[in-house]
């Protein structure tokens, strides 16, 4: 991948993961927790929520590498579910950033069939490009490894007596995620290209 490819890669990127933020922060505050509008974080604005090794950095390598799966994090919007009542409050709030990665996939995949000029054209690529880093995004957080939202969404529906299993998984969840990116991180490949292939369609432009 090239430096100016590479570059628009992490720019998508950093849209996509502030979106993803910003969206788990919306779905506190509504669900009654204020503290991540409190603490301005409900913007736009990427400077309050990059993480530079995670915005930069590894999106970066992960391009110039050609492996074809790029990702990257922001900084967590700070949430306290004390302030939520929803039983399922933590889920919500987990669920509220992959959800808004898989809506801008769509979002771009309808601009893109209903624009056919696109097809074959730079646009075309560029909106395929924002399509695929959303759905690497969304099927990596979905992932049941801490921190990931995956882990919190299954742990919101796990019964009591399997805390226990939550606290090893909290426990040794960097270290089990750090494995699953070095060493397994193709087992959700095929499904990213299921995805990609669904909402772009097989005659779709390549992202790269």
């Amino acid at each position: 991948m090239g430096i100016e490819t590479t570059i628009v890669f992490i720019a998508i990127l950093v849209i996509s993961v502030v979106i993803h933020e910003v969206a788990h922060g919306y779905m506190a505050n509504y669900l009654g927790d204020p503290t991540a509008r409190l603490q301005g974080r409900l913007t736009m604005n990427p400077l309050p929520h990059l993480d530079i090794v995670g915005s930069i950095v590894v999106p970066a390598l992960l391009a110039l590498s050609g492996t074809g799966v790029i990702f990257g994090w922001a900084k967590p919007v700070p949430y306290n579910p004390h302030n939520i009542s929803n039983r399922y409050g933590n889920a919500l709030v987990a669920g509220a950033g992959p959800a808004s990665n898989l809506l801008l996939a769509i979002i771009a995949g309808v601009a893109l069939h209903l624009a056919p000029i696109a097809i074959g054209s730079a646009f075309g690529t560029f909106l395929a490009r924002i399509i695929l880093i959303n759905i690497v995004l969304m099927i990596f957080n979905l992932v049941p490894i801490p921190p990931l939202d995956g882990s919190k969404i299954l742990f919101d529906f796990l019964p009591a007596k399997f805390a226990h299993i939550q606290a090893s998984l909290e426990r040794w969840g960097f270290m089990i995620l750090l494995f699953f990116i070095f060493f397994a991180i193709e087992l959700i490949q095929p499904i990213i290209s299921w995805m990609f292939t669904l909402i772009v369609g097989s005659a779709g432009p390549l992202p790269f």
